[in-house]
């Protein structure tokens, strides 16, 4: 993979027992990928989110001053839209509120901030649902989108080419198709009845044969800039995200 995904900063799976406890003296916040496991057209892995999700975590916590360890990705969300295609797992919006619910409220024993790195839209509903909770329980949690300014929807130009950029082995370009290319806007009617499937056959929504590994390289850097900003910063919404800096 490209050395972009594997950025060399602290990361909270591979500490030792040792090191592990010297986290209560030290008191790291943690930065958590939030990705998930499903359906990416016939090109792409089915964790391209989560890939997407660890890569800009690891992008932002090497450009941060403070104490921040990266946390092990969570690589099920709620996925619903893509449940008739194999290989999706899909846990909810309510069973994905409740876990990221109770791993803040553990996490916050030793960590005095929590801020989920999102990679999935479908995932946003129970963010705003856990985040909100931990908040009014007193604890400094909050969410932080991967977006990148004109991005289409899902495996399509955008994603491809940022797995051009990040992993690039595991893009099968002998496999693209291009998708349905109308404005997401235009296709949530027909999603929200019959899912991916309705309007894409090949579960793609966009093109991804315009996709290049240069092009990545700056959508990459773009969603790592602004991710930057909204930590640094440090302004949590209504919703729990993270605020763009003025």
């Amino acid at each position: 993979m490209n050395s972009s995904y594997h950025q060399p900063v602290p990361v909270l799976g591979e500490l030792a027992t040792m090191a592990s406890s010297q986290l209560f003296g030290t008191s790291p916040s943690l930065m958590v990928p939030l990705g998930s496991t499903e359906q990416h057209g016939p090109h792409l892995p089915l964790d391209t989110d989560t890939r997407i999700a660890t890569a800009v975590a690891r992008g932002v916590r090497a450009r941060l001053e403070q104490a921040w360890l990266v946390a092990p990705a969570i690589a099920y969300g709620a996925s619903g839209e893509h449940q008739d295609f194999a290989g999706t797992i899909s846990i909810g919006t309510e069973a994905l509120t409740a876990l990221l619910v109770e791993y803040g409220r553990s996490a916050a024993c030793w960590a005095p901030r929590l801020v989920f790195v999102n990679g999935h839209g479908g995932n946003v509903g129970a963010l705003r649902g856990a985040v909100s909770t931990l908040r009014a329980e007193g604890r400094d949690a909050a969410w932080c989108p991967c977006v990148a300014a004109g991005g289409d929807a899902h495996a399509g130009h955008t994603e491809t080419s940022v797995l051009l950029h990040i992993s690039p082995a595991d893009v099968l370009t002998d496999r693209w198709l291009t998708g349905n290319r109308a404005p997401l806007g235009d296709l949530l009617p027909s999603m929200r009845r019959g899912g991916v499937a309705a309007v894409s056959p090949v579960g793609v929504l966009g093109d991804p044969t315009t996709a290049t590994a240069a092009e990545g390289k700056r959508i990459f850097a773009e969603m790592v800039d602004d991710c930057v900003r909204r930590v640094a910063r440090w302004s949590p919404g209504p919703d729990g995200m993270l605020e763009r800096s003025t």
